[in-house]
């Protein structure tokens, strides 16, 4: 079974470029969107979300469906995505997934990598660890044992720190090593996969621009949140953007601080996001797309047997 993606670091105009190859070029294409946030219901200033607009204008996927303290993960992820693309298919159009999450995509071409499952009482006392020394302490631990997934993991993602060290309290390997096992499998889908790549300067400008933009309502939706009684350890609290507003609102930081400090992690999960689509397998690299050519390509992709 076929698919197409079109990846690339936030606001890189990855979800634009979903609808103009649906609106101006008439592909029967629908968009899934591969994007760890998006999948969160009430969480929108933050996320950069198709529009309603958008949203007429190409069929959109894997946006609102889990409340903002479900649990979510490659797996999950992963489940939806297998469903929606059997849905797509059947109604005879293609997929088309567009996002920065490049875990995810990759969890959905390759598997996941076969980590055992950890009992209950594991993830109970390192929960408690967690309550009681503080994030900082454990990712200090994982650092240790687990550099290279230590580099990816910020001290406030509660989430991936404690699954990280779940896994390896309970396995005595480290979330890094189980993962370069997985590299040597095939792709589980036939996936053209097109890579968006904008001039630094350019993507830097833009995502200020955005940050700047959802900088207040970020902060009024986070304060809404809190006051309707979600905790600061809810999943999807976990993001970017929502950690900062969480502290900028416990800390009474003023907006412009807030919104630089915004701006900055932006940026800096825009480098990340590049560094780790360069490492990946891409069919097409595209400074400046050329909308007929792209069109092309996946007429192309899609009719060929």
């Amino acid at each position: 079974m076929k698919i197409a993606a079109i990846c690339g670091p936030t606001a890189s105009g990855k979800t634009a470029l979903a609808v103009a190859l649906r609106r101006d070029f008439g592909l029967p294409v629908e968009m899934l969107s591969v994007d760890a946030l998006q999948v969160y219901k009430q969480l929108d200033a933050g996320t950069a979300k198709p529009t309603a607009a958008e949203r007429l204008e190409i069929t959109t996927h894997l946006v609102d469906i889990v409340q903002p303290d479900a649990a979510m993960n490659a797996a999950i992820w992963v489940a939806h995505a297998e469903r929606a693309i059997a849905d797509v298919w059947a109604r005879g159009h293609w997929p088309l997934l567009v996002g920065g999450t490049g875990l995810y995509l990759r969890a959905l071409l390759r598997g996941l990598a076969a980590i055992p499952d950890v009992p209950a009482a594991v993830r109970a006392q390192l929960a408690e660890d967690y309550a009681q020394r503080g994030g900082d302490v454990l990712w200090a631990e994982l650092a240790a044992v687990d550099p290279d997934y230590a580099a990816r993991t910020p001290p406030q993602n509660r989430q991936r720190l404690l699954r990280a060290r779940e896994v390896y309290r309970h396995t005595g390997q480290n979330f890094s090593q189980f993962h370069q096992e997985h590299q040597v499998l095939a792709d589980r889908y036939a996936c053209l996969r097109i890579s968006l790549e904008p001039p630094r300067d350019a993507l830097n400008a833009r995502i200020r621009a955005r940050a700047l933009a959802m900088a207040a309502p970020l902060v009024a939706e986070v304060a809404a949140l809190r006051a309707a009684g979600l905790a600061a350890t809810a999943p999807g609290l976990q993001a970017i953007g929502y950690r900062e507003a969480w502290l900028a609102l416990e800390k009474g930081q003023d907006l412009p601080h807030f919104a630089e400090q915004l701006v900055a992690a932006h940026q800096a999960y825009a480098k990340k996001q590049a560094t780790w689509f360069r490492n990946q397998p891409m069919e097409l690299h595209v400074s400046e797309p050329d909308l007929p050519a792209l069109a092309a390509a996946l007429r192309a992709w899609f009719s060929a047997a």
